[in-house]
Order: C-alpha cells, then sequence, then structure tokens
C-alpha cells in the first residue's frame, strides 16, 4: 500500500467525462492532498470586501482530481477514510448580495477573515469563539454522463454534501459510477452548522489525508 501526494497545481471546476486522471492508485493506498479555498485564490488572507465585487465564478470550486483508482467500476462502492484533516491557518466568510437568507435585511456584502492558525477556534472578537471541526465540503466521485457539470447539487456520487460530520476519523461510502471512480475533493470547510443557510461556511484552504479502498 502506497501513499501519493496530489500536485496542488491540478483542479477542475465541473464534473465532466474528459476530465483526465492527475493521479492512478491501486485499492488501499492514501493520498496526501491539499486544496484551495473555494474561491481558488480569489480571496486571500489580506482581502477586503471589495474582492467580492469582482469574483470570478467560473473559479469558484476548485477541485483536486479526479483520482482513479485501479479496477473501480460501476456497481463497486469506494470508501474513503479521512485519516486527518487541518486547516492551513486562515480562512473566510461572507455575505454574498443575492445568494443568501435574510438577502432583504442585508443587502450589502461583506467579508471576514479570520486567523486559525491556532487550530483550535474561529474567532469574533474576545467573545464568541467557534470550535473549528475541519471537513471537506465536497467529496464525490464522477457522475456517469458528466459533461460541464456544476459542482452543485451534490447526488448519488456524493459531490457538495457541505455533511459537517465527515471529520477526521470518519469514513465516506460512494456508489462507484464510472471506470476507475475519478474520486475529486474540495470546497473545505473549518467549520459550519447544519448546511450554508447563507452560502459560505468557514471556506478555508485544507490539507488532508485519505485512504480509498474498493468494495
Amino acid at each position: 500500500m502506497a501513499t501519493h501526494y496530489f500536485p496542488d497545481d491540478q483542479v477542475h471546476f465541473t464534473w465532466d467525462t474528459g476530465h483526465e486522471p492527475v493521479i492512478t492508485i491501486a485499492s488501499g493506498d492514501t493520498v496526501v492532498i491539499q486544496t484551495r479555498d473555494v474561491s481558488d485564490n480569489q480571496i486571500g488572507p489580506d482581502s477586503d470586501v471589495s474582492v467580492i465585487a469582482g469574483l470570478n465564478w467560473d473559479r469558484v470550486y476548485p477541485l483536486a482530481g479526479p483520482i482513479a483508482v485501479e479496477g473501480a467500476a460501476p456497481g463497486d462502492t469506494l470508501a474513503v477514510e479521512i485519516l486527518d484533516i487541518r486547516t492551513r491557518g486562515w480562512g473566510w466568510t461572507a455575505i454574498l448580495p443575492e445568494l443568501r437568507l435574510l438577502s432583504e435585511d442585508f443587502p450589502d456584502p461583506y467579508l471576514k477573515i479570520f486567523d486559525i492558525s491556532a487550530g483550535d477556534y474561529a474567532r469574533f472578537g474576545d467573545e464568541v469563539a467557534i470550535p473549528l471541526t475541519p471537513f471537506m465540503g465536497t467529496m464525490g466521485v464522477r457522475p456517469a454522463d458528466a459533461s460541464a457539470t456544476p459542482i452543485m447539487p451534490p447526488g448519488r456520487f456524493g459531490g457538495n454534501m457541505d455533511t459537517r460530520q465527515l471529520v477526521a476519523g470518519t469514513t465516506l461510502f460512494l456508489p462507484v459510477q464510472v471506470e476507475g471512480a475519478m474520486f475529486s475533493t474540495g470546497d473545505a470547510h473549518g467549520c459550519q452548522g447544519d448546511g450554508e443557510v447563507c452560502v459560505t461556511g468557514l471556506e478555508a484552504p485544507m490539507y488532508a489525508v485519505m485512504r480509498f479502498s474498493l468494495e
């Protein structure tokens, strides 16, 4: 069983049968992945709210992948064990006009950058501290017959599920849709409630270690 390091310069922004696998692994192998934040580095630790108006939405949801698993075929199940996951020191959350709950009450864009380098809490001043519980918002195998398919919504293949319980120590089981499974991941969060009613969680670049097994 081998350990692979996924190259951090390889991402894709849609589900598509034309995306060639970046790496190919065997069942039982482990992959170390460093993902970008959901804005694809358009927002950074030094950004201010002015960046919101200029976001290129074609670059949102950069996914690390595809990762092909040797021998995977439709009808198999891909077990993805999350061995380790941690933020890379910072994250952000925002109010995005017209893309959230209570849009009439909060019409203006807003951006907050968090220093989460201590690895324990996201802090709002001195009085509010939210525990970090990092997870990948998007984990999925390639959908059958995908053709420039948006990352949202999720489906039987997984995808943009935003399931905050998928932390280190858990396993995600995905029904394989295509030969090789073609797994991809990204859209990581430092923490999040039960869903993204205001569109963003604590969006953060992430370091993750995952082990893949065919069943």
